[in-house]
């Protein structure tokens, strides 16, 4: 049987992706998360012809005509209601933020003035139409879209919420996910491991990645025992709409997780996929009929950490991503700094470094032992993805890149 190709494999993740629902949340707590609603403008913007300089606001006319003393008839304070200039042939003194006094339609800032004695007088040859001046309406008018729904929220709408009067807003509900480890071999973060154990790590990696995308994932660890598996993962089904695995996805003869989901009605949608790292991967779902949760999405990732990784990153994002309404396409690339070899005809996600040369993009190749190699992701910042169809790769080429440092 063939191998699913990258590719393939990605297409199907995404046609599988899932709708999660709306909640309202409070404006404050929206940053990282999706927008499910357009926010318009509640009204102009600015809403009021708004002064932009400290100075003094005069009519133009009487400039014009010569004029270059004018007394102080008061003072226009920003958050102030607008007040009357009562003879043109003064001025008022007006603040940055404040609403233009009627009865004029210039405002000359402090630096241009001599102010003596309640008389500004004005250091200026030439006046420009409304200059200092921000018209109302001149950014948006009430009822313009200001943000598009499906917006990943970052603190720029943060503040347009706050100034239409969004105290709450809608946003895609996130994934209930839960990321399990499996294996005889692990122990806790604050265990001693015997000479033949290690220390859990996977998990805390994935955890770690699934937050950048703002999802509180579980974690759970079970023992290679198919029983206890069985039982174990047929309530996680019920009760999350993720299941991540790392480990007992190959074809050892503790690799329980295939053969425990297949029993569980667990719809396969490919197993074994044409790449390294991550050839293993196993993806399926399955789907209910009687019960709140429509349906639930496993990735059962290979367990050596850099496959868990790469696939976290390639897979579980795009998907993420599919489901909540944001694009997801990857159009970043880099060039090849230096001549690779790669025999196997598989997708190659090689380890890089990354750096910048004239404006363009570099990566360099960073050697590593393979997909166990879990400090070896230190080293690097990014994959390389190389295609499936070739062996040799020559210094300059371009190539899809998948940056996990930031």
């Amino acid at each position: 049987m063939s191998l699913t190709t990258v590719k393939e494999a990605l297409e199907i993740v995404v046609n599988n992706s899932q709708n999660f629902g709306i909640e309202k949340v409070d404006f404050l707590n929206s940053c990282g998360r999706i927008l499910k609603e357009n926010i318009f403008a509640d009204r102009d913007f600015p809403p009021f012809d708004r002064v932009s300089m400290d100075g003094i606001a005069i009519s133009s006319e009487a400039f014009n005509n010569g004029q270059r003393k004018f007394n102080i008839e008061g003072i226009q304070a920003a958050g102030s209601a607008q007040l009357t200039l009562q003879n043109t042939s003064n001025c008022m003194e007006a603040m940055t933020g404040a609403v233009l006094p009627k009865n004029t339609d210039a405002v000359i800032q402090y630096e241009l003035l001599t102010i003596e004695n309640g008389t500004a007088t004005i250091n200026l040859d030439a006046l420009k139409s409304f200059q200092n001046i921000h018209l109302k309406g001149t950014d948006k008018k009430q009822g313009d879209l200001l943000i598009k729904e499906n917006t990943l929220i970052s603190p720029a709408e943060i503040g347009v919420f706050a100034t239409v009067g969004k105290s709450t807003v809608k946003v895609a509900k996130q994934p209930k996910v839960i990321i399990v480890s499996t294996g005889n071999e692990l122990v806790e973060v604050g265990e001693i491991p015997a000479d033949h154990q290690i220390r859990r790590s996977n998990v805390f990696t994935m955890v770690s990645l699934l937050e950048k995308l703002h999802i509180k994932a579980d974690t759970l660890h079970i023992l290679d025992d198919r029983e206890v598996l069985l039982t174990k993962i047929e309530s996680l089904l019920n009760n999350y709409d993720v299941l991540v695995f790392s480990g007992a996805v190959s074809k050892g003869k503790f690799d329980f997780i295939p053969e425990v989901l297949n029993e569980l009605g667990v719809e396969k949608l490919f197993h074994e996929v044409k790449q390294r790292p991550g050839k293993p991967f196993w993806f399926g779902r399955k789907v209910y009929t009687e019960r709140s949760r429509s349906e639930t999405t496993i990735f059962a990732l290979p367990g050596n950490p850099v496959s868990t990784f790469v696939n976290c990153i390639k897979y579980f994002n795009p998907w993420y991503c599919k489901s909540v309404g944001l694009n997801f396409e990857n159009k970043q690339q880099a060039i090849l700094s230096e001549d690779f070899y790669f025999k196997p005809e598989l997708t190659y996600f090689l380890q890089v470094k990354l750096s910048q040369v004239e404006g363009k993009l570099m990566a360099t190749p960073i050697s590593g032992k393979g997909s166990g190699d879990l400090a070896n992701l230190v080293e690097a910042d990014a994959f390389l993805e190389l295609p499936d169809n070739r062996s040799n790769f020559t210094k300059g080429e371009v190539f899809p890149v998948i940056i996990y440092r930031q």
